[in-house]
């Protein structure tokens, strides 16, 4: 296979990069907090780069997000790109693309999701079954490209503990929709969403407004600067997105390994980066720090960690893309983002000396950007272990 980008994609991930390096600062960065940077953002869509999503597909937003972990920048793009436009491009019906499609790429609308988590407890499904399956022609969701392609189990994943489940169909949700309860600690990017993807105890799919959560969103502290926040719902309307089972549930979660895979990616390369510069031109004895065999083969050992986990995710995207079985791929991507990265991440801020240890340097950014995305994607044992069993089940090779 030829993992060379498409002129396509070749061109967004270079305007991406110039408007990433060019907005996203150390300045910027800091006085952000952990707040989204708006101009960024309205940068980004307005150069069409959320829309190119679309053409690219699950590679071309690796490619983007590798970008954004560049810079740590502070913007929703891989978790809007992947919980929402890539989500309802694929399973959701013929309505919400029409009804949210157009704000995904212009900005406006921000979708995140509540997982990868714990699966909640199994919830009364029923009303919600029946009003689906049946939907008149032309409503039902859309065809996945991506069958067999999806996750076998979510459990093991550190996004909070997951307990939504839904109530049956009521006034105010909506023809098919439901009422989903129960909480998740902690979701990301949540404080800039507009909806928030959430699945329930059977892993069906549902889609939130963040303007019908019961109360405003509760900021949580996460030890990257993410604007996350507590979700809370309480008989809160839904409506559901790629029918009852959990194969959309599935596919998604596939999809959001891969592309946070990707993200961290970039937040390693982003790290290393710095580590040789200030290697290079930081003097000691007369003589630069890189030119030290420990610290090259640090950076070494660094550099092909990054690049293993670039082409683990490249893998598992090119595949999700053509359609072809991914379950696996993913879970081996997320496995190198969340092992490796945690070296590269450690290697690059070590490699700073006292330096990387000042709060306030950019290089520790990307740590803690790094030991996020760990807690984020799951544990090196938790994921291997989800990986075995997808095997021993037969899963799709």
């Amino acid at each position: 296979m030829d993992f060379t980008p498409t002129e396509e994609q070749q061109a967004a991930r270079d305007l991406a990069a110039r408007i990433f390096g060019d907005l996203a600062t150390h300045e910027r960065l800091a006085a952000a907090g952990t707040g989204t940077d708006a101009e960024l953002w309205k940068a980004l869509c307005a150069a069409g780069l959320m829309e190119a999503v679309e053409e690219t597909g699950l590679l071309g937003l690796v490619l983007l997000a590798e970008e954004q972990g560049r810079t740590t920048a502070q913007v929703p793009f891989t978790a809007s790109g992947a919980y929402g436009l890539l989500a309802l491009t694929r399973h959701g019906t013929q309505e919400q693309r029409a009804r949210l499609l157009p704000g995904l790429r212009d900005g406006t609308t921000v979708i995140t999701g509540a997982f990868p988590a714990q699966a909640p407890a199994q919830g009364a499904m029923e009303a919600a079954r029946r009003a689906v399956s049946g939907a008149g022609p032309g409503e039902g969701p859309a065809p996945g490209t991506g069958a067999g392609s999806g996750s076998g189990s979510a459990a093991g994943s550190g996004s909070g503990t997951g307990t939504a489940s839904d109530t049956g169909s009521g006034a105010g949700a909506g023809a098919g929709g439901g009422r989903l309860t129960g909480t998740v600690g902690w979701v990301p990017w949540l404080r800039d969403a507009t909806h928030v993807l959430v699945p329930d105890g059977d892993r069906a799919l549902w889609l939130v407004r963040t303007a019908d959560l019961p109360g405003p969103v509760e900021k949580v502290e996460l030890t990257a600067a993410w604007s996350a926040g507590r979700l809370v719902l309480d008989g809160t309307p839904a409506e559901p997105v790629g029918g009852p089972g959990p194969e959309a549930y599935e596919d998604v979660l596939t999809a959001v390994r891969i592309a946070f895979a990707g993200l961290q990616a970039g937040v390693c390369a982003g790290s290393l980066a710095r580590a040789v510069a200030y290697t290079s031109t930081r003097e000691q004895f007369g003589r630069p720090l890189s030119s030290n065999q420990a610290v090259q083969l640090r950076a070494a050992d660094a550099h092909m960690d990054t690049e293993a986990i670039r082409v683990t995710a490249y893998e598992a995207a090119w595949r999700y893309d053509q359609a072809l079985p991914a379950a696996e791929h993913a879970l081996t991507a997320a496995w190198w983002a969340s092992e490796a990265g945690k070296r590269v991440v450690h290697t690059g801020q070590h490699l700073h000396g006292g330096m990387g240890a000042d709060l306030d340097h950019p290089v520790h950014r990307h740590f803690l950007w790094g030991r996020q995305l760990d807690a984020y994607l799951g544990c090196g044992t938790e994921l291997l272990a989800e990986l075995g069993d997808l095997l021993a089940q037969g899963g799709p090779a």
